[in-house]
């Protein structure tokens, strides 16, 4: 799992772009609330372990988060092996 202390809203909104899933779709992925979870993409910040169900949700569906050596925080879809 990634580390969720550097996990941003932005990413996480990415992340659920590229699945094309909408926000009350991922909410339920993660079992929390939609308002919650656009709470933590508006980077308005959120329990440390309603992020991490996000997160791990999102891992789960394939998403990958990265640094991409010091660009900045991104994300990308899991290689499909």
């Amino acid at each position: 799992m990634s580390e969720i202390n550097h996990i941003t809203g932005r990413q996480v909104a990415a992340a659920r772009a590229l699945l094309g899933i909408g926000q009350v779709e991922l909410a339920k992925s993660a079992n929390i609330s939609a308002p919650t979870l656009r709470r933590i993409e508006d980077d308005k910040g959120g329990m440390k372990n309603n992020v991490a169900a996000v997160v791990s949700a999102l891992e789960a569906a394939g998403i990958i988060f990265i640094d991409s050596n010091g660009n900045g925080p991104g994300v990308r879809l899991r290689d499909p092996a």
